[in-house]
């Protein structure tokens, strides 16, 4: 995953650009560059590592100019290193890229023996040299670049300019995102929304297959192979201040401290307590009294979310459901027909592995639909031909590790379940106004867990130089378990197992001693005794116990070392509540550690590569 960002206008491009990058810096942090063609020449200038050291190589170089790209990267081909940061120029075609030049081996070698020289390692010199080729040739540089897309296999938005045409942009994308900010006399283009807010409200996110041609004058779009398409221009009413930090440390405290409004939002407008139902918009699943079982397919904390919204939908709506990694699902033939529903879960829209599942899916003939984050993105496009997309509404999330979209994500499904339910005939409406009800509180119960910061803050410092944890749930708790082991994880870089706390005796409890710390979930419900029961190992072999439960518990006290407490709720709605103190002790262990929180080591906000 990576940013790109461009300009074509009547201003200086560079700041433009940069601060463009800025807002898209949590897309990739390997490596930053940007090229700006002036008086018929085009200045490149890069830095390895964050935007900052591409900041002081631009105080030390500046660069002028109108019309330019830039780039932050994610390695995937190539080591980070200046020589492989974007831009890459060519015989005056410069070239960023997201994504992976799948048949970039055979490219390559082709070029070579037409006696190329290449200066890098990445794939995305390819396109340069593809593109350059056919520029030499005289031809212009809109038949260059559908010639060079013609032999690209794999998933891309390139964002290419020309020394020789310097009044023009070209973007082209397949499963890579890119949207184009429309101005007066003057346009952009970026690889997300943020990015562009401070410039414009409109713009046009592209669809896979497509490219366009951006001057200072207009866009005009068309298909790869040249067929006109009218461009949907739509109005954003995000605002540039939702992507800063709005007084918090990190990105991700920020995040954490949204989720009572990011949730409310995600409610709002949809729940009709009159009769108890639920309204999807964007969804259209036809009959649901025809499917006979649901498949989940999603990544990381998503897929966490939706071995939750297991227990929701099997709970609320009585439907079998199973939930598979997605990087796995396609791999293992699975037997699908028309009955059958795949769900995908991410936040980004954009993760390689989900989308390439969702295709499968619909060729293999299943009903397909999403609950996503971000507007317009593939996942969601790629599900609105068959059974819809359900919005989270968390706004941007800036933070690597995701905070406000998982707990939104965890509301989605349980209005999803609530309204199959109801539609298939297996929810009453005493029922369902209950859990609605239930479901309607949770804003202000996150509140009341957010208000006990301090003492989390206390815990934090307690253990934060621990080396490894472990993490315990039950029942739709199991899910958060895993999920808070992954959260400290990615910030901490402390090593942490998640456990459902019925498998302590086969095999995790041979960890137990005086050192490492257990974050255990034992709230109020049918699982309480049991749970209590498998901590209670815990302590007996010295272990340290951190305990998140139900307010009013009055026993709890003499098993834990540490207690958390969360508001009574449903045992359905409880995982939306118990991950908030995971992700705040997560949180805090990092920031006293250190790390940087928001843009943890090798991780990138969303994988778009395989």
């Amino acid at each position: 995953m990576c940013g790109i960002v461009g300009y074509i206008g009547d201003e200086e491009a560079t700041g433009i650009i940069v601060e463009g990058l800025r807002r898209l810096e949590y897309r990739g942090y390997d490596s930053a560059g940007v090229a700006v063609v002036r008086d018929g020449k085009t200045t490149i200038r890069r830095a390895v590592g964050k935007l900052k050291n591409l900041d002081k190589v631009l105080l030390e170089q500046p660069v002028h100019g109108t019309l330019g790209i830039g780039h932050t990267r994610w390695a995937t081909h190539g080591r980070p290193s200046e020589q492989n940061a974007h831009p890459h120029e060519v015989d005056g075609i410069t070239v960023v890229h997201n994504g992976i030049i799948e048949n970039y081996l055979q490219l390559r070698q082709n070029l070579v023996e037409q006696g190329r020289t290449f200066k890098s390692e990445t794939d995305t010199e390819i396109m340069a040299h593809l593109v350059a080729v056919e520029t030499n040739k005289g031809t212009d540089l809109i038949t260059a670049v559908k010639k060079a897309l013609a032999q690209v296999r794999g998933a891309y938005a390139f964002l290419i300019q020309s020394e020789k045409e310097p009044d023009k942009l070209i973007t082209a994308k397949n499963a890579s995102p890119i949207v184009i900010g429309y101005g007066e006399g003057r346009n952009y283009v970026a690889s997300d929304i943020p990015a562009l807010l401070e410039h414009t409200r409109k713009f046009c996110f592209l669809k896979d297959g497509q490219m366009a041609v951006i001057t200072r004058e207009g866009v005009k779009i068309t298909t790869e192979d040249g067929e006109p398409v009218e461009a949907a221009i739509r109005v954003v009413d995000w605002s540039p201040v939702m992507a800063e930090k709005g007084g918090h440390k990190h990105f991700m405290h920020k995040e954490i401290f949204e989720q009572p409004s990011a949730i409310a939002d995600t409610i709002r407008g949809r729940v009709r307590m009159e009769d108890a139902q639920v309204h999807l918009d964007g969804m259209s699943l036809g009959d649901v009294t025809k499917l006979n079982r649901l498949i989940i397919a999603a990544c990381g904390t998503s897929y966490h979310a939706g071995l939750v919204g297991k227990f929701m939908i099997e709970g609320i709506a009585r439907i079998p459901v199973e939930v598979d990694l997605a990087g796995e699902f396609r791999y293992r033939s699975p037997v699908i027909d028309e009955a059958t529903g795949v769900l995908a879960i991410s936040q980004s829209g954009e993760t390689a592995d989900t989308l390439a599942a969702i295709k499968e899916a619909k060729t293999l003939g299943a009903t397909v639909f999403a609950v996503c984050n971000v507007i317009e993105s593939s996942i969601a496009r790629e599900c609105m031909e068959s059974g819809g997309v359900m919005y989270t509404h968390a706004g941007p999330e800036i933070g690597v590790a995701s905070t406000k979209a998982f707990t939104t994500q965890l509301v989605a499904l349980y209005l999803l379940a609530v309204y199959l339910g109801r539609a298939r005939g297996t929810l009453e409406k005493a029922r369902a106004q209950e859990l609605l009800t239930h479901l309607r509180e949770v804003p202000q119960q996150i509140e009341r867990v957010l208000s006990q910061e301090a003492a989390l803050i206390t815990i934090a410092r307690r253990y934060h130089k621990a080396r490894d944890f472990l993490y315990l749930g039950r029942g739709p708790n199991y899910p958060i378990a895993l999920e808070g082991a992954l959260k400290l994880k990615e910030i901490s870089y402390i090593h942490a197992e998640g456990y459902s706390a019925g498998e302590m005796k086969h095999g995790p409890i041979a960890l137990i001693d005086e050192h490492l710390p257990t974050v255990g979930i034992a709230t109020q419900g049918p699982f309480y005794e049991k749970t209590v029961s498998n901590l209670e190992e815990v302590k007996a072999r010295d272990g340290k116990l951190i305990i998140i439960a139900t307010e009013g518990d009055s026993k709890i006290a003499a098993t834990a070392d540490d207690v958390v407490l969360v508001p009574a709720n449903d045992p359905l709605i409880d995982p939306i509540l118990t991950v908030v103190p995971m992700q705040l002790i997560a949180y805090h262990i990092a920031d006293l550690n250190g790390t940087d929180v928001d843009q943890p080591r090798n991780l990138a906000k969303s994988v778009t590569v395989e």
